[in-house]
């Protein structure tokens, strides 16, 4: 990262290095500091080191430490230096004004990191394009066989990984705001009053700080993911606009060339896997929707241990802070200490989206290679290739360990795939696709564990009950009453 706090860069800068094609400072591969994907600071909440703040640029003129109480402090001159300092930290939003710039997170802030990170890239070229289209259309006619769910796809294109950033912002958004506002009002709402009477004249500097960090590290993330994602779906989120299956040809050229598998086969077994998403995702309409409301059941329960802050309250002298500006890089760099707590509830929310990740997943592995096994002959290779990403704690665990702190493990997904093909083996692609109808139904962490068991009773119970829920418990319900109307006429008989 450069030397400015925050991941920003002077006026100009960001063209200047999109022109160039210059990787190095925020654009770097390795996310500058351990505030990026995957570090210690998974709710882009902290200020790392608070890079940048030069306690020498700090004016005092106009404040008199005369004035102050002897037996305290003075809190309209406290006040009066802090809007000298947030004069101070008014310039480093410049240029970054606009519908982004404001609330939980910085969008635009994101996107301008993620735009400056991904650097030079190639557009699509018209060859590209059709090439995406053919692959996407006889990927659906194999697909047919290998799923009860009709096409899906209304439009199929081909991206570059900045169209990419600029189409699924709008799911990040929805994704990031839950967990970045529930921190934020946490944050304010629970501050001792010792605290909150100190820190008020700052509150709204630290709250857009706050959205300013939560913008540098998802623009950190998405920056790498964009360069490195294949498809629409490829982290197992719909990210894409609805029935719009895309590729990404840059980042698959990229893949094949270090594989041994013919070009042809990988566009084809990758739209494939784009296309059969598409069809989960279209046909499954609750599915979206509990993905994002799980986030939002985790943000939720978002708690901050505020020990920190009191320990720091109450060593922290205000004389001290207003003499030496530097004490408050020191305050901003401490905040580590107010990573929030993981709750019981947000732990079972935490589990239950990486379940259902990994049953995306492993019914996409699935039904791809019932589709292609037959027709592509490394298919298997390719699978395996693709699991080997996982493994590897690709761009996909990196991004949601910076959102929410979750990561997607490998190990969910091989179990959820062995799951799913062990339900076909036992009966068809009728009843696998048939657990879908209902979110009752889908398999949690513990059948992952013990896949038989699940087996035997969906083939033994059936899924027919979860087709109509309201219907099924009206049925009860008649049953019930017709017992209670036959004991009662047993009775009168008597």
């Amino acid at each position: 990262m450069t030397d400015l706090p925050f991941g920003f860069s002077p006026p100009g800068d960001d063209d200047d290095r999109r022109d160039s094609g210059d990787k190095s400072g925020d654009g770097r591969k390795d996310g500058g500091s351990g505030s990026g994907p995957g570090g210690q600071d998974p709710f882009g909440f902290g200020f790392g080191s608070a890079q940048g703040f030069d306690p020498s640029a700090f004016d005092p003129t106009g404040f008199d430490p005369s004035k102050l109480d002897p037996s305290g402090f003075n809190p309209a001159a406290l006040g009066q230096m802090f809007s000298q300092l947030g004069s101070l930290f008014s310039g480093m939003g410049s240029g970054l004004s606009g519908s982004g710039a404001s609330g939980p997170v910085n969008y635009q802030l994101a996107s301008n990191l993620a735009r400056q990170q991904i650097g030079k890239f190639t557009p699509v070229s018209a060859g590209e394009s059709k090439a995406t289209e053919d692959a996407i259309r006889l990927a659906e006619v194999w697909l047919d066989d290998a799923t009860v769910f009709p096409s899906g796809i209304t439009k199929s294109v081909a991206w570059t990984p900045v169209q990419w950033l600029e189409e699924t912002m709008p799911t990040w958004q929805r994704l990031c705001d839950p967990v970045a506002t529930s921190l934020s009002k946490t944050w304010e709402g629970n501050l001792p009053a010792e605290a909150a009477q100190f820190a008020g004249p700052m509150m709204g500097m630290l709250t857009q700080m706050s959205g300013m960090a939560f913008g540098t590290q998802l623009g950190q993330g998405l920056g790498q993911l964009a360069k490195e994602v294949l498809g629409g779906t490829d982290i197992g989120l719909p990210l894409a606009p609805d029935g719009v299956a895309v590729l990404l040809p840059e980042a698959i050229a990229t893949l094949t060339g270090g594989l041994e598998q013919p070009a042809q086969e990988v566009m084809v077994f990758l739209a494939a896997r784009e296309a059969a998403a598409v069809r989960l995702f279209a046909h499954v309409p609750w599915l979206r929707q509990r993905l994002l409301s799980t986030v939002e059941e985790y943000a939720r329960g978002i708690s901050i241990d505020f020990s920190g802050i009191e320990q720091l309250t109450t060593d922290l002298d205000p004389t001290e802070l207003l003499a030496n500006p530097s004490k408050l890089e020191e305050l901003i760099s401490s905040s580590a200490s107010f990573e929030p707590k993981t709750t019981p509830e947000q732990q079972a929310a935490l589990t239950r989206l990486e379940t259902l990740l990994a049953l995306i997943e492993g019914w996409v592995e699935q039904v791809v290679s019932s589709a292609l096994g037959d027709r592509i002959p490394g298919t298997g290779a390719l699978t395996e290739t693709m699991r080997r990403r996982r493994a590897s704690g690709g761009p996909a665990e990196q991004t949601f360990a910076t959102l929410i702190g979750l990561e997607l493990r490998p190990r969910k997904v091989r179990e959820a795939s062995a799951l799913w093909r062990q339900l076909v083996d036992a009966s068809d692609i009728t009843v696998r696709d048939g657990v879908w109808a209902h979110p009752d139904l889908i398999p949690d962490s513990t059948d992952l564990d013990h896949p038989a068991a699940f087996v035997d009773r969906v083939i033994g119970g059936g899924t027919s009950a979860f087709d109509d829920p309201i219907a099924e418990l009206e049925r009860t319900m008649a049953q019930e009453r017709e017992q209670q109307e036959r004991g009662k006429d047993g009775r009168d008989d008597t």
